[in-house]
């Protein structure tokens, strides 16, 4: 009788809602007005292709303004170099860093690069530093951030 009891009890509980990760470090820096969250890959050591992730992410700003959307430049694979420390574009990143925009490195490409034999090089102070690029690409779209590769 006890284990009727027990199960009819269980059954009449709702359903548990499935457990949800912590958001990722820096989506809960998102202002409480942000209503777009976009995520731009930047892997391409092109200059063309870092002038064009910039300037997407200043299109963004003028569209929405930096209260209303939330914006992480991703860079990984040979996209790193927009964040080696002393790229030209260094102004315009500080620029963007100003207004909100959070840029991230792959620590796992600039170690790839060091076993390679290459030197270790001074990093943007402004970048977020993080262990893989493209998983920190899918936390972001698992958060509600529309990846965009520009």
């Amino acid at each position: 009788m006890k284990r009727r009891a027990g199960l009819a009890a269980l059954l009449a509980l709702p359903a548990a809602a499935p457990a949800r990760a912590a958001k990722p470090v820096g989506v809960a820096e998102d202002g409480p007005f942000v209503e777009h969250r976009v995520v731009l890959q930047l892997s391409d050591r092109d200059a063309e292709r870092q002038a064009l992730v910039l300037s997407v992410s200043f299109n963004l700003l003028a569209a929405y303004g930096p209260d209303k959307v939330a914006i992480e430049v991703v860079a990984f694979g040979p996209g790193i170099v927009l964040l080696r420390q002393g790229n030209p574009n260094a102004k315009l990143i500080d620029s963007l860093v100003a207004q909100g925009v959070r840029f991230a490195i792959c620590m796992n490409t600039v170690e790839t690069e060091e076993r390679k034999g290459g030197p270790r090089f001074p990093i943007n102070p402004k970048a977020r530093r993080v262990a893989m690029g493209v998983p920190r690409m899918l936390e972001l779209a698992e958060a509600g951030y529309t990846p965009i590769r520009p």
